[in-house]
């Protein structure tokens, strides 16, 4: 063998076993796990398949793009029927089994019940399903990510819009008698006055299908402009609208994040024409100029995405950018840290998952878009432009 090919047989090695060398290095960057109480099952899974489907499409995503500087996130999930004590049954199977520093719960009833033990670990930051209004206060509970508005901003957003379409105008609320119905209401009541709208009509129910007869003749005798429907899903709103256009009124119908699902509000037919609903996000089938991360979501899934998906995968997104940040930084992955991590997020492009940019402020993102459902096209269109609260 010549000296040249022996130098380049050399070379050769060298450079094979720097290359395995640095991919031993990189696999040897711990694993950061997102642990997760998802309702696969039980009267939230209509939901929780979506919100499954977002978080792991979004995990994939960053995976194959080089995890979270070099460290694989690494997905978790248990199954909890939407029951608190088989979501917290979920977190401590899935937190003795693995070093979690990220967290999705299910709703707020289980985020508040874990959010002590949350913050005695220290280590790990936790999401969920739930945009309760409580959750948005980082003294109380300082581990807590909202991914999107609170209910109480989502109804600011809805009233930012009214006050702008016709200033003055009358607001019915119709709010489910649950603690998720209640949420907003002191909050909605109080910024309406601040716009300078009158929200003297104050309604409540029972969640579900109910007789709503007796309310309905309450908003007849109010004539509001507008109503809000908040604390459900679908029923009653279809009966209320019904029964409201048969009486001949112009009342303009509103609902938040939950009833305002594309493929939900297709349920309720001729009647949800008009319709206007509040989203954090773009819909899956939006059309956007500059939109590379809704056009992966298509290109991963072909057939339409509802709105929990896309709440799964902006808070993975978000948790991802959040930890990035605390990496980034030289710092330990505490809760704490990766909290900092998350409130340093200021005008961040999602590719098209959120129309503008966004900023974390407090536990939050608030941050929305009112849609209004077109029945010729069968879609929510966009009814206003993004509305950034302060």
């Amino acid at each position: 063998m010549t000296i040249s090919k022996i130098a380049k047989h050399v070379t050769g090695a060298l450079l094979s076993v720097g290359l395995i060398s640095g991919a031993a290095q990189a696999s040897d960057k711990k694993d950061i796990v997102f642990g997760g109480s998802i309702p696969l099952t039980g009267v939230f899974a209509f939901a929780g398949v979506g919100i499954h489907a977002g978080i792991t499409d979004a995990v994939k995503i960053i995976n194959d793009e080089g995890g979270i500087e070099g460290h694989k996130l690494v997905y978790v999930p248990e199954d909890t029927a939407y029951k608190v004590d088989a979501s917290v049954a979920a977190f401590n199977k899935i937190t003795s089994q693995h070093d979690v520093n990220l967290y999705y719960g299910d709703s707020t009833a289980f985020s508040k019940t874990i959010s002590p033990e949350i913050n005695r670990l220290g280590k790990m930051v936790m999401t969920g399903a739930s945009f309760a209004s409580e959750l948005d206060d980082p003294e109380k509970f300082p581990n807590i990510f909202i991914p999107g508005p609170s209910y109480t901003d989502m109804t600011g957003i809805l009233l930012n819009h009214i006050a702008k379409e016709k200033p003055g105008a009358k607001v019915g609320l119709v709010h489910s008698e649950t603690e998720f119905g209640r949420d907003p209401v002191e909050g909605a009541k109080a910024t309406a006055k601040e716009l300078g709208l009158d929200m003297n009509l104050i309604i409540s129910t029972a969640p579900g299908g109910v007789d709503v007869s007796t309310e309905v003749l309450k908003i007849r005798r109010a004539r509001p402009d507008y109503v809000i429907f908040h604390g459900y899903v679908l029923a009653p709103i279809p009966e209320f609208m019904t029964q409201a256009r048969a009486m001949g009124l112009k009342t303009k119908f509103m609902g938040t994040f939950w009833s305002t699902d594309n493929s939900m509000v297709s349920k309720m037919g001729e009647v949800a024409d008009g319709f206007l609903g509040v989203m954090p996000y773009n819909y899956y089938y939006s059309e956007q100029e500059n939109a590379p991360m809704l056009d992966k979501i298509r290109s991963m899934r072909d057939t339409y995405q509802s709105n929990a998906y896309m709440q799964g995968f902006f808070s993975t997104m978000m948790m991802a950018e959040g930890t990035r940040n605390a990496l980034k930084a030289g710092k330990e992955l505490t809760g704490a840290n990766i909290k900092a991590g998350l409130q340093e997020i200021k005008d961040f492009d999602t590719g098209g998952v959120i129309g503008v940019p966004v900023s974390v402020k407090g536990n939050s993102v608030p941050v929305g878009r009112v849609y209004r459902y077109d029945l010729s096209k069968k879609q929510m269109v966009p009814a206003s432009d993004w509305i950034l609260l302060d």
